[in-house]
């Protein structure tokens, strides 16, 4: 069985992550979620409300996607993360080029630790490359419309967020 990892805030989950997560079932039997506690971040929604929220999204794709779906929070490292929930592979989303500088440090430093752990990138579609969870939720923060970008369970919990 091929394992593969898909690491993230998801603070909130968007359609561009759902976007990398469908397709990367078409390259694994099973993909873990990952969902990163890190607190340097500051999260909008805390550890247990961003599980919620990836659960419930990828439930709806679980049948379809064709592969097992398992949530799993994790701190560690990316590295021992993988290596925790048995992955083979760490699937890696890019949005722009920027991206890439980052990842590329990323893949060069997992690779020194685990050379057996393969890093695999999937662009955005062109619909998705520019939606960023931290955009997201600086637009319903001012009042704007993210309804383009996340569904509308997301957006009604931005919106309760918002109320408090």
């Amino acid at each position: 069985m091929r394992t593969g990892l898909y690491p993230g805030t998801f603070d909130p989950i968007t359609k561009g992550h759902a976007d990398i997560i469908k397709r990367a079932c078409r390259l694994v039997d099973r993909l873990v979620i990952g969902v990163a506690i890190n607190r340097e971040k500051g999260p909008l929604f805390s550890l247990e409300e961003r599980v919620a929220m990836v659960e419930a999204e990828a439930a709806q794709w679980a049948d379809e996607a064709g592969c097992e779906i398992v949530i799993h929070p994790f701190e560690n490292l990316l590295i021992d993360c993988a290596r925790d929930v048995g992955a083979q592979i760490i699937v890696r989303g890019l949005r722009a080029v920027a991206d890439f500088e980052y990842e590329y440090q990323m893949v060069g430093m997992n690779r020194a630790m685990d050379d057996t752990i393969e890093t695999v990138f999937l662009m955005a579609e062109a619909q998705h490359q520019a939606i960023a969870s931290k955009l997201v939720k600086e637009i319903a923060r001012l009042g704007g419309d993210v309804s383009a970008f996340v569904t509308p369970e997301v957006v009604a919990a931005l919106r309760a967020r918002q109320r408090r």
